[in-house]
């Protein structure tokens, strides 16, 4: 691996776990002091540990991302110490059913992660980014961004508008030095998957299994590994030209599955 984030600092939100912990070992691996961002604060030192096993750099913080004030004491924190050069806004969670089966609890508290918590991290670090005249910032939306997935209402109305954020960023601050891009992965192989499962398909699950990685045209499910690569690349000045794109990274999904 490229030490090319070498002098970099990166803030991953839900750094704690699944695909959020491959992003930090593979930044960290770059070079980058990674600064890991959970609500569980167990899981973030977790992905610390391993993070310094390899004799890389890292530091983990609580933060509930979906409020505001805790987002700003902690930006403004490592503020304190360091720029941060690269925000990765991974957090999100997820809901499964159509609008009948959506209810205006399970709305808002998707908005209040999904897309809120996106606002507060890229409006906390933004000014530091202007007046530097530099920085990354790196969203994750979904194949449902862009393509209609049966019983995604509340997820896919999200991951739009994580899309749409991203385009506007990019655009406001294209003078800035700042570029904003944004991956739409399908569906990537991670412990939520195999719970997902477990919980409710106990009797088919291997069954499930294969007909989910068999959705997308390539015939698996990705890797987690595989979406924390391209990331590390939009991160680094290889991609310098690039801002305000989407990158798809699906097996095929969006524009093969027909």
């Amino acid at each position: 691996m490229s030490n090319n984030l070498v002098n970099k600092t990166a803030l991953v939100t839900g750094g704690g776990s699944g695909i959020g912990r491959s992003i930090c070992l593979r930044l960290a691996s770059a070079g980058a002091h990674v600064l890991v961002l959970d609500l569980d604060k167990k899981a973030a030192s977790e992905t610390v540990s391993l993070i310094h096993q390899a004799e890389d750099q890292a530091s983990a913080y609580q933060c509930n991302i979906a409020d505001n004030s805790s987002v700003q004491q902690v930006v403004a924190q490592i503020s304190q110490e360091a720029n941060i050069d690269i925000l990765i806004n991974n957090a999100g969670i997820a809901h499964v059913g159509n609008i009948e089966n959506t209810t205006e609890a399970d709305l808002d508290r998707l908005y209040e992660v999904n897309v809120k918590g996106i606002y507060n991290t890229i409006s906390a670090v933004i000014p530091a980014m202007k007046a530097r005249q530099s920085g990354v910032i790196v969203n994750l939306a979904s194949v449902a961004s862009s393509v209609g997935i049966a019983d995604r209402f509340a997820y896919s109305m999200t991951k739009g508008a994580v899309l749409t954020m991203t385009y506007s960023v990019a655009k406001d601050y294209i003078n800035e030095g700042i570029r904003c891009n944004c991956i739409a992965p399908g569906r990537v192989h991670t412990p939520f998957v195999d719970n997902f499962l477990a919980k409710n398909y106990p009797d088919n699950r291997d069954e499930m299994f294969e007909k989910l990685s068999k959705s997308q045209p390539i015939g698996r499910m990705g890797k987690a590994d595989e979406i924390a690569g391209l990331i590390a690349y939009l991160c680094s000045d290889e991609a310098a030209f690039i801002t305000g794109s989407n990158f798809p990274i699906d097996g095929g999904f969006v524009t093969l599955n027909n």
